[in-house]
């Protein structure tokens, strides 16, 4: 086998080795899109039926229909810009609630994604608040609760109230935002002969896991802002493990579950002392609850608390909002990562963009473009020092040729060139290195942003946080079956292949001929790593691409002129 084919061979088993383990790592680490909502049937887009973003249900017992669950009790209508549903009067429960603003698919007629569901049907997801009692008669799951209205809106709170027959009242004041905040009022009269004490508890049950996969880079779960920070660390894999569950002590904070893009927490009052714990009951259903400090009521008096339930969409305006409304930290229930600092203006800039333009597409073009411009001093500086290795390709051949026996030497002599050249053959790493921030917040951006859930571009991309759908492996569609994942090629990953390779192609040849051979394999690896991510992402490397070849030429251009100027300028030397 001579040289070039070995050098062949050993690329191609390079490039087999990252495409196999990228496919092995990257859906337990990176999760690379959301769901596909679109499908190609005969050359046209149609929107795909989504399943539910609620968990489903294990329990054994058995599960009704939700609309009859709900008929068996009387209920306060919700009725907010934001939410539909009802509060359960028996028990008191929050357990039926959908997002209006949020569909579970891109057909015109897909429902909106439901949050909450009532115990005994299937998806069962509620929270509830209340009292326990030392030697006095609670409140509990089966007490049915009076109204004040049928309705609960925006600046119409209701009064739910339950009294015991030793003469307690019990009270809570309800009341909803135009966003995604219930606010709680828990109040306790005491009208009876002596003094009773309490305790107030919030709980949030889910009947089983979320369907989202909880990753490396994006919890699902368990969570909570508990003593002063973000807790990631419990998952349900702990609550499976762990029978006697996990408990936090803390002053306020929040405490819920969350999928990828909804979140349902509790907020205990703040700066109260709170024992917080996650466990997993014995019907298999996993819950978060807190309770507060003892209290006592005399004779004659009332005791009021607050707590706050967060229920809806995790979107990044609203939860900035609730934090000015003291909500320690809520804008945590996204999960960053440690790119923190550099992700949140990024995603505030697109989402200005996007509100600019109407149109995530075009803002992420924007983005784009906005990335270049900024690191175009740096380009220029890349792309000198890359023309200038063009300009000596011939003299570094030259010395590859005379000094091929002697690898020290020739190493030797092409430093010297590049002294003498004033090359420094590292400068075009620099931008690859610098993007790789922009590059890593665009792909958080889009793989846990509601915002860009379901967002269109244009043409056949109408979710680009999916894959591209169209492929030519099944001829866009004309042929009636569905290629298998590491198949499934859209044109945009296509489209990124070949704008990588011209790229590469108008780099200097690598000296290195393995080096060479992996760098002429590469963008055809990268088109298969790149078709599960999110269309959003393609779009970016991409336009980036096409970007960069035309600084290339241009600037390639620019500074081969110049160097010519310069050498016809320059003053011959005498002999």
């Amino acid at each position: 086998m001579n040289e070039n084919n070995r050098n062949m061979m050993l690329a191609i088993v390079l490039s087999a080795l990252v495409l196999l383990g990228w496919s092995l790592l990257s859906d337990r680490f990176l999760p690379t899109a959301g769901p596909q909502t679109q499908t190609v049937d005969k050359g046209k887009v149609k929107p795909l039926p989504q399943p539910s973003a609620s968990p489903a249900a294990n329990t054994p017992q058995a599960i009704r229909d939700r609309a009859l669950v709900l008929a068996d009790s009387a209920r306060v209508r919700i009725a907010t810009p934001s939410l539909a549903g009802s509060i359960n009067l028996k028990g008191a429960r929050f357990d039926d609630l959908v997002l209006v603003r949020q569909r579970e698919g891109l057909a015109k007629d897909s429902p909106p994604v439901r949050l909450l569901s009532p115990a005994g049907a299937k998806e069962a997801y509620f929270a509830q608040f209340g009292w326990t009692g030392d030697g006095v008669p609670a409140p509990d799951a089966n007490s049915v609760w009076t109204a004040s209205a049928p309705t609960l809106m925006p600046g119409k709170p209701v009064t739910l109230a339950w009294t015991n027959p030793t003469g307690q009242r019990f009270e809570q004041i309800v009341s909803v935002d135009d966003g995604y905040l219930f606010s709680i009022k828990q109040r306790v009269v005491n009208t009876g002969n002596g003094p009773v004490a309490l305790r107030g508890y919030g709980l949030v049950s889910r009947a089983d896991k979320s369907k989202d996969p909880s990753t490396w880079t994006n919890h699902v779960g368990p969570i909570g802002f508990l003593a002063g920070k973000a807790d990631y660390g419990v998952d349900y894999k702990t609550l499976d493990e762990d029978k006697a569950g996990v408990t936090r002590d803390s002053h306020g904070g929040w405490l819920g579950f969350t999928d990828k893009y909804w979140l349902t927490a509790m907020v205990p009052a703040d700066g109260a002392p709170v024992e917080a714990s996650f466990r997993k009951g014995g019907s298999g259903a996993f819950q978060a609850d807190y309770s507060g400090a003892p209290f006592t009521v005399a004779p004659g008096q009332a005791v009021s608390s607050d707590a706050r339930l967060f229920a809806g969409a995790k979107e990044k305006a609203l939860l900035d909002r609730y934090e000015d409304q003291g909500i320690t930290k809520l804008s945590k229930s996204i999960d960053w990562g440690w790119f923190e600092w550099f992700m949140r203006p990024i995603f505030d800039l697109l989402n200005w963009l996007f509100h600019a333009t109407g149109n995530f597409g075009v803002a992420i073009i924007c983005l784009t473009l906005i990335v270049r411009t900024l690191m175009f001093p740096i380009a220029d500086k890349q792309f000198r020092s890359m023309a200038g290795m063009r300009r000596v390709q011939p003299k570094m051949k030259a010395i590859q040729e005379r000094h091929k026996d002697d690898k020290p030497r020739q190493q030797q002599e092409i430093l010297k060139l590049y002294q003498a050249e004033k090359i420094n053959p590292a400068a075009g790493c620099l931008p690859i290195l610098l993007q790789i921030p922009v590059f890593y917040a665009l792909y958080k951006v889009l793989t846990v942003s509601v915002e860009m859930r379901h967002q269109p571009f244009a043409l056949w991309i109408h979710d680009l946080s999916a894959a591209d759908p169209l492929t030519p492996v099944n001829l866009f569609g004309m042929l009636d079956f569905t290629p298998p994942g590491f198949l499934a090629i859209g044109v945009l990953p296509i489209l990124l292949g070949i704008t990588m390779w011209m790229q590469f192609k108008l780099n200097p040849q690598q000296m290195d001929p393995v080096q060479q051979q992996v760098f002429s394999i590469m963008p055809w690896v990268m088109m298969f790593i790149m078709a599960p991510f999110a269309a959003g992402l393609q779009l970016y490397w991409v336009v980036s691409n096409l970007l960069t070849i035309a600084q290339q030429k241009w600037l390639y251009h620019r500074y081969d002129l110049k160097k010519d100027s310069d050498a016809q300028g320059a003053v011959p030397a005498h002999p």
